[in-house]
C-alpha cells in the first residue's frame, strides 16, 4: 500500500528518509533541482544518544566519524587579529560536525544503489487523486506516485504547492549569513576565529584537515528584499555590509567573488500547526527549521526521517495513520529543538558595542566556570528528548 514514493530534495532529509523507505520495501524517487550533489556548505552538528543511534542504525556512523572536522576551540580577535576570549569546542561544534556536503555524500552512496535519482529537476505541480498524486516538473514527463513527500529545505517547493506560501510558516530571526569555501591563508590548525562589531560577524575557520577554509558573515537582516536565485545581487549585499568591517573582510571579500559555492540565506525558524495534507507530508527543514544557529538541524532531519519511515512501516503503507502518528511522536521534540535555536543570534552577533563588550567578558570566563559542562549537556539533553521506537519488525518484502 502506497509503495512509490516521490522524495523532493537530496540534501540531508531526503537520502535519509529514502534509506529507510528502501529498508521497509517501499519504492523511493528523490528530485533534486540542483544538476548534482551540493558540495561546500557549513558544518553541521550531531549531539546526543538519539542522533547517533539512528546514524548507528543506519550502518553510517563510522564514515560521519572519519569525516568529521575534529574542530577545536573558536577565538574572538580584535581588528588586528588578537585573540581576546575562546569558547570550547562542544558549545558550538556538536559531539561530532561534520560539513553538509560531506554528510550529503555519505547518505547519496548509502541510497544510490537502491534509490532513483533525478538530479536537475523539480515539481511545478501536485494534483491529488484518489488513487495517488499526479506531480508535473520542470523537465520531466509527468508521473505518478502514491505519496510526495517535501525534505527539500527552509524554502520548500512542495510546502508552498501543498500548504501555500512560505510567508505563512518561515519565522525570520533577524540576521542573515554568507559561507563560502576559500584558502586556509591563515594557517588554522582544526580552529576558527571571528570578529564582531555592532551588527556584524566576519569569521574563518579551517575544513577538510586544514587544506581549506570556511568564511561567514552574520548580519542583520538586509531592510530592502532581494532575489535569493540572483547569487550576484547577494554577494553585492555582503560586500556593501562588509565593505568597511575591518580585521580580514576586505580579503575575504575579494575572495567572495570567485566563490564556486558560495551560500546565502536567512536565519529563519519554520513554525507549522501540521506537516501533511492529504498525500503530501514535509520533514526536516520543509517541516521544522530549527535555524542554522541551534545546532539541531541535521539532527531533526535524520530522526524524522527514521520515524516518519518507520511508522509508514508499521501502517502498513496507510498515509492517514502513519502521518498523524508521525506528528505526535515529533511534536514535542521539534518543539524543544527549536527553543535551543531561539535567542542564539544576540549572543553570536552584538546589537551594540557595549553588547559586544560583555560578550566578550562573558567568552573570557567560560573556560574557568565550574558550570561551563552544564551548557554544553543542557544541548545534549535536548538533543536526546526522544524515545525512538524499533521498527524492524515492521516492512514490506523488499
Amino acid at each position: 500500500m502506497n509503495a512509490n514514493i516521490l522524495i523532493s530534495g537530496a540534501s540531508v532529509a531526503g537520502p535519509a528518509l529514502a534509506y529507510w523507505l528502501r529498508h521497509y520495501g517501499f519504492t523511493p524517487t528523490v528530485v533534486e533541482r540542483a544538476p548534482a550533489l551540493r558540495d561546500g556548505g557549513y558544518a553541521v552538528d550531531f549531539r546526543g544518544d538519539a542522533h547517533f543511534t539512528v546514524l548507528e542504525r543506519m550502518g553510517i556512523l563510522a564514515d560521519v566519524q572519519r569525516a568529521q572536522t575534529h574542530m577545536g576551540a573558536l577565538s574572538y580577535v580584535n581588528s588586528a587579529g588578537k585573540k581576546l576570549a575562546s569558547m570550547p569546542a562542544d558549545l558550538f561544534s556538536g559531539d561530532v560536525e561534520i560539513l553538509r556536503g560531506d554528510l550529503a555524500r555519505i547518505l547519496y552512496e548509502a541510497t544510490k544503489e537502491h534509490t532513483e535519482y533525478v538530479f536537475g529537476d523539480s515539481i511545478t505541480s501536485i494534483s491529488e487523486r484518489a488513487d495517488g498524486v499526479q506531480v508535473t516538473f520542470e523537465r520531466g514527463a509527468p508521473r505518478m506516485f502514491d505519496l510526495v513527500i517535501g525534505a527539500d529545505g527552509l524554502h520548500s517547493n512542495v510546502r508552498s504547492l501543498a500548504f501555500g506560501p512560505e510567508s505563512s510558516y518561515v519565522k525570520d530571526l533577524g540576521l542573515h549569513f554568507a559561507i563560502f569555501t576559500t584558502d586556509n591563508y591563515l594557517g588554522l590548525d582544526h580552529t576558527g576565529l571571528a570578529y564582531s562589531t555592532p551588527g556584524k560577524l566576519v569569521g574563518l575557520y579551517s575544513a577538510r584537515g586544514n587544506a581549506e577554509a570556511k568564511a561567514v558573515f552574520y548580519f542583520g537582516s538586509p531592510s530592502a528584499p532581494y532575489d535569493r536565485h540572483d547569487t550576484e545581487q547577494q554577494k553585492k549585499i555582503v560586500a556593501e555590509t562588509f565593505g568597511e568591517a575591518g580585521w580580514e573582510a576586505p580579503r575575504l571579500l575579494r575572495a567572495m567573488g570567485d566563490a564556486p559555492d558560495f551560500y546565502f540565506d536567512s536565519i529563519s525558524q519554520v513554525r507549522m500547526d501540521r506537516w501533511s495534507h492529504g498525500r503530501v507530508a514535509l520533514i526536516g527543514d520543509a517541516a521544522y527549521s530549527p535555524s542554522p544557529l541551534s545546532g539541531m538541524g541535521s539532527g531533526l532531519a535524520v530522526i524524522g526521517a527514521y520515524v516518519l519511515a518507520g511508522e509508514l512501516a508499521a501502517a502498513r503503507g496507510d498515509h492517514r495513520i502513519a502521518f498523524a502518528r508521525y506528528e505526535d511522536a515529533m511534536r514535542d521534540y521539534v518543539a524543544g529543538c527549536q527553543k535551543q535555536g531561539e535567542g542564539v543570534g544576540k549572543w553570536m552577533v552584538p546589537e551594540n558595542r557595549f553588547m559586544a563588550w560583555f560578550l566578550n567578558q562573558n567568552y573570557k570566563l567560560i573556560p574557568y566556570l565550574p558550570w561551563k559542562g552544564l551548557m554544553a549537556r543542557s544541548v545534549r539533553k535536548t538533543a536526546s528528548a526522544i524515545t525512538l521506537k524499533s521498527y524492524a519488525s515492521f516492512g514490506l518484502p523488499v
